[in-house]
């Protein structure tokens, strides 16, 4: 057939690890913005209600965007494209976050930066889930997120490091990140090359393939709404109330801070280590869900209703080991939760699920940052207890998407 690529053109391992390679790269980028991105916007006249705004506005572009680019990539069939034009938008935007100047070009950046994630994730998670089938859902899903971690933990501490050597100078500190975003943009160029059609891993032979691409194409070009089996909304709704419940770093670190337990320097250290743990329990994970399925995420709303008791302790000892079960529960739900999603959807439809699997992990984030926030001032008790009915709740999404798996 024209145009198609073979198996034999890069191994579906080489692929997934191109892959993280990528995103690796961009998240040294992304992440070394991220860490700076209050500082950055304060340092051109920025009020704290401005930062908010900026925020979540990147945040609701991001979110909003993959409603749009995943069922638009499944219509298409052009899913390397929305991730070129996605991973080159962040690679563009990041490192002129700098030399900006002024509130409006900051905030501008920012937005446009959440948008080119909001292009380029459901199509890179629609293509890796083809390679992954190859070596396992679960272990492909959680070698890119190892190799993500990298990118997450490096980025911040680079500007850091060129901040300190600049006198706060952020031309220079992300002008810098030009040189690992134009590297992803290379390794992602010669994926494409190398595998054309990333779904020829998951196609038995030339026959099989042939069929299936005639189904999908009746099924993405067609007028009416792509449908998603009631299987993946349910274990949508467990995604979206298991973050909901574990809350996030930011109003953990706003308590190490307050209450005097460590520095603001240490809150990016331990920043560091939860990103390390994510990607260790990533691999342990992603392992055992290519044996048992689902059920290993039976693990998650537990780990996840437990971390308010640490983080929101007040001794060194408690906001570590807090720290250390956020950072499990963020490896568990960047790796299996999304190896699983591959399992449940046709792989013609996989970009819109992972668009809409996005949009429910986010929106969950959102409500449990905003609720655990403002649980914050009637103590610890509070945040827990709130924690403890939203992973209850979970569980009992969890237990019906197992019997629809079952049947």
């Amino acid at each position: 057939m024209v145009g198609k690529t073979k198996v034999g053109a890069a191994s579906p391992m080489g692929f997934i690890l191109g892959f993280g390679i990528v995103s690796m790269l961009m998240d040294i980028v992304y992440e070394a913005a991220l860490s700076v991105q209050g500082p950055l916007l304060y340092s051109v006249g920025a009020t704290a209600a401005v930062v908010g705004l900026v925020s979540g506005l990147g945040e609701a572009t991001s979110l909003a965007g993959r409603l749009a680019s995943g069922p638009a990539a499944d219509r298409s069939g052009r899913y390397w494209t929305f991730a070129l034009l996605g991973y080159a938008a962040t690679g563009l935007a990041v490192p002129a976050m700098g030399f900006a100047g002024s509130v409006l070009g900051v905030s501008f950046l920012i937005v446009f930066e959440r948008f080119g994630k909001s292009l380029r994730t459901p199509s890179r998670d629609a293509m890796l889930s083809h390679a992954a089938s190859r070596v396992g859902r679960g272990k492909g899903f959680a070698f890119h997120e190892a190799l993500d971690q990298v990118g997450a933990v490096a980025g911040p501490l680079i500007a850091a490091a060129i901040l300190q050597a600049t006198h706060n100078a952020y031309g220079p500190a992300l002008g810098v990140m030009f040189i690992p975003g134009l590297g992803a943009i290379g390794v992602l160029l010669y994926l494409r090359y190398r595998v054309p059609r990333p779904e020829v891993f998951e196609e038995d032979d030339e026959a099989d393939s042939a069929e299936d691409d005639a189904v999908s194409a009746s099924k993405v070009s067609a007028a009416e709404p792509i449908k998603l089996p009631r299987l993946f909304w349910i274990y949508t709704g467990f995604c979206g109330l298991v973050l909901a419940g574990v809350g996030t770093f930011g109003v953990m670190s706003f308590h190490m801070v307050s209450a005097q337990i460590v520095s603001a320097p240490t809150v990016a250290v331990l920043y560091a280590v939860a990103m390390g743990v994510d990607g260790v329990f990533a691999l342990i994970t992603g392992s055992i869900y290519d044996k048992v399925g689902v059920r290993v995420l039976l693990v998650l709303p537990v780990v996840s209703a437990i971390v308010p008791l640490f983080a929101f302790g007040n001794s060194l000892v408690s906001v570590i080991a807090g720290v250390v079960l956020w950072g499990a529960s963020l490896g568990i739900q960047e790796s299996t939760m999304r190896a699983a999603v591959a399992d449940m959807v046709p792989g013609c439809k996989r970009a819109t699920s992972y668009g809409m699997l996005s949009v429910f992990m986010g929106v969950g984030s959102f409500v449990g940052a905003g609720v655990t926030g403002a649980l914050y001032a009637h103590g610890q008790a509070a945040i827990v207890m709130y924690a403890l009915v939203l992973e209850a709740a979970a569980c009992v999404l969890l237990f019906l998407a197992l019997r629809g798996a079952r049947k």
